[in-house]
């Protein structure tokens, strides 16, 4: 009778598990593959299937060197996970049209997407694909200035709070734009004679500070400062957006004309910290992300603050965002089990953990305030820093992103690298001529990726 009985309950449960749908968590694309982030993503996936029924969510964790290959295989397989992530921008582009686009899920579950600021929703609207996530974990940028250098030139402080002006030394009202950023940065721009960068007698052979600089990014990162784009346009042609034009000759008078901006030579000096410009103590601003307040900034203390960012020549302004999510690959078998651990790992009480387990910012409004708290507590307990810019520049992002993919994109890529290491090296550089060029050696390598 025991026999006959046990054999029940396990006839049972094999009934159970074969009635469940199955969804898998693949991980490796971004965070969560180091040790000790393992055992706590299991644990969420383990108390989800210990709450349910329906669904058996399956976790599978690739390193991150081998991830990419291994999903790639995957899906030429037709074997692809039902969930992805955390996954970036630069991860999600590497495998184009290869995610679900949300739209019908989100509209048949009546999700609600009230927790999020509307343009974070919209950075996921990608045109030709649609709605390819919802926000999950972000990294904002912003200004960052050293405040001693500020106070040691007598200079006013950039504003803290979109919208607000800045007033000059001399009392003067003015937009925070690029136009007052570049006035203010010559002014914080110092040769080792004590001379700044608005001065006859001021010497660019010896420069020991610089008034501003976009740090640890690349072309097209530094380049979000002037408005969003992409060298590739819908249709696949390459383009170069004519506000970016604009923004690459800005860039390289910054470095060569008014050297109020660090140049290859400098930029990676040991007077820079070899790299880590801001740090090094002779940056007086920087464009960073939250990442950088984490991780490379310490040797400063308390000799920081935060700003928003400045307005581009139409007055538009544009925050670029480092930011993960979860996608639902569009070979998934149940995208709709798959929507529904998705917006579990969403949800406010699972969110807040697993960003804190990643190191990100919870893209939810109701949870930023108190994870700002808590980062500024464990990570500048000294400080009492006003993180509101922060989460202000969420209604900035760039759309398309600054990591968005194109055709052939690891040689699209080194193409556009190439262009930024003349364009920072070479003083008499041809911004417009070599724009130029890139763009025709772009279009050579999409067409022959189609």
């Amino acid at each position: 009778m025991r026999k006959l009985a046990a054999l029940i309950v396990l006839l049972a449960l094999i009934g159970l598990a074969s009635a469940q749908v199955q969804v898998r968590w693949f991980v490796g694309l971004g965070a969560g593959t180091d040790e000790p982030t393992i055992a706590a993503q299991q644990a969420i996936v383990d108390a989800y299937n210990a709450s349910q029924s329906d669904i058996r969510v399956v976790l599978e964790i690739v390193d991150n060197d081998q991830a990419y290959d291994v999903l790639a295989t995957q899906i030429a397989a037709g074997n692809a996970p039902d969930i992805v992530g955390p996954v970036g921008i630069r991860g999600r582009s590497a495998f184009p049209g290869a995610w679900r686009d949300l739209s019908d899920l989100i509209a048949a579950a009546s999700y609600d997407l009230s927790d999020f600021d509307p343009a974070l929703v919209d950075f996921y609207r990608i045109e030709g694909e649609g709605q390819l996530g919802i926000p999950f974990a972000v990294f904002p940028s912003y200004m960052t200035y050293n405040v001693a250098l500020f106070d040691e030139a007598g200079l006013p402080y950039p504003p803290s709070r979109y919208g607000e002006p800045y007033v000059t030394v001399d009392g003067e009202t003015v937009p925070w734009d690029l136009d007052a950023l570049r006035d203010l940065a010559m002014l914080q721009t110092v040769d080792a004679n004590g001379n700044d960068a608005t001065m006859a007698s001021f010497d660019p052979n010896n420069i020991v500070q610089w008034g501003f600089g976009a740090m640890w990014t690349d072309i097209r990162g530094r380049l979000t400062m002037f408005g969003a784009g992409n060298f590739v346009d819908v249709d696949g042609n390459a383009v170069i957006p004519e506000h970016w034009a604009d923004g690459a000759q800005w860039l390289h008078d910054a470095m060569w004309r008014d050297h109020f901006h660090p140049n290859g030579p400098y930029g990676s000096s040991a007077l820079l910290g070899n790299g880590n410009w801001f740090e090094s103590g002779n940056l007086a601003m920087a464009h960073t992300h939250l990442w950088y307040q984490a991780c490379c900034m310490f040797a400063l203390q308390d000799e920081w603050a935060l700003a928003a960012m400045p307005a581009a020549s139409d007055g538009s302004i544009t925050a670029k965002l480092h930011a993960d999510t979860f996608a639902i690959t569009s070979m998934s078998r149940n995208p709709e089990a798959a929507f529904e651990v998705l917006t579990h790992l969403l949800s406010p009480e699972v969110a807040g953990r697993l960003a804190a387990i990643y190191g990100g910012m919870p893209a939810r409004l109701s949870l930023q305030d108190a994870y700002l708290d808590d980062f500024g507590a464990s990570v500048f307990p000294e400080r009492d820093v006003d993180w509101s810019v922060v989460s202000d520049s969420l209604s900035f992002p760039d759309n398309p992103n600054h990591e968005e993919g194109m055709p052939a994109f690891r040689e699209a890529e080194a193409l556009y690298n190439a262009f930024m290491q003349r364009l920072e090296n070479v003083a008499d550089f041809d911004v417009a001529g070599e724009l130029a060029t890139l763009r025709a050696e772009l279009q050579l390598l999409f067409d022959t990726a189609r």
